[in-house]
């Protein structure tokens, strides 16, 4: 028994002795429990909490999105279920909530949101930023878009978060790769700039390559690189023969690590601007 288990049924079904359970195994949660050594990854956790409501909650949130095959979703992010009221527990956020039957599919044995209403919760729920970055990796894996998650808010007019839910769902694009590109996207928006295209193709006919973000007509762009463009050697080469080819075909690509600061950044995206003598259209999501 590698993955979580209701420790009843293990000793009921003669799995384990009630000796083998208190001694070989921790309890996650009342009356759950995993082996001493298993490793407490995100879907262990998230069954753990399913297990833990006698298999009647639905998984929702960032465990969800998860679930759906998004990224950057950490191990230790509170699990979120849909649920009956219960007492609090560590690490689970029960939310009281209506849910349609429609609004539920399944992961295996899991009860979860669909990917609609997993970006509705997600956009009510959390801070801006933090949103808009589970919100952008949640489209890339399900394809999931603003008018999906808008035609479903409207089950829930006056409902707590949904009209902050429109302006995280407003900002949300598929396209960002990581968090880093969310964040960066983020600073040029909240500039006064237009949102940036995401994943700009770049060709001269033989070879390619894709740009985070950037502006058409200035040709500016901007690649937001991780550590791993300075650590792994390959990339290393690589970056060199891509920067070429999008110098040749004449963009001026800003490249962006976590370290520069969001004034170094816009200093750099309008100074990229004024060299190319373009001027912004105003943008009505800066501030």
């Amino acid at each position: 028994m590698s993955q979580p288990f209701v420790g009843s049924e293990a000793i009921n079904s003669g799995q384990l002795t009630r000796g083998q359970l208190r001694w070989s195994h921790t309890a996650l949660l009342p009356g759950v429990y995993v082996p001493n050594d298993a490793e407490r990854t995100l879907h262990v956790n998230t069954l753990a909490a399913w297990l833990w409501t006698n298999r009647r909650g639905v998984v929702a949130g960032r465990a969800a999105a998860a679930l759906h095959g998004a990224r950057w979703v950490d191990a230790s992010t509170p699990i979120e279920i849909i649920a009956e009221h219960t007492r609090r527990r560590k690490g689970i956020i029960v939310r009281e909530e209506r849910i349609a039957p429609d609004e539920i599919t399944h992961v295996g044995e899991l009860a979860v949101t669909t990917p609609t209403r997993t970006a509705l919760d997600i956009a009510r729920h959390l801070p801006r930023d933090i949103a808009v970055q589970h919100l952008d990796a949640l489209a890339a894996a399900t394809g999931v878009t603003f008018d999906d998650v808008i035609a479903l808010s409207e089950r829930y007019r006056g409902a707590r978060g949904t009209r902050r839910a429109r302006v995280a769902l407003a900002l949300m694009d598929g396209g960002a790769q990581s968090p880093g590109e969310t964040r960066l996207r983020l600073q040029l928006i909240d500039d006064g700039l237009p949102a940036p295209r995401t994943q700009i193709r770049v060709s001269d006919g033989f070879a390619e390559a894709f740009i985070d973000m950037g502006y058409d007509d200035p040709e500016v762009g901007l690649d937001y690189e991780g550590s791993h463009h300075s650590e792994d050697r390959g990339q290393y080469v690589y970056d060199i023969g891509r920067a070429d080819l999008i110098d040749r075909e004449g963009w001026i690509d800003i490249r962006v690590v976590k370290e520069h600061s969001r004034r170094y950044n816009l200093h750099r995206v309008r100074e990229a601007f004024a060299r190319r003598g373009w001027t912004p259209p105003s943008s009505a999501s800066g501030s």
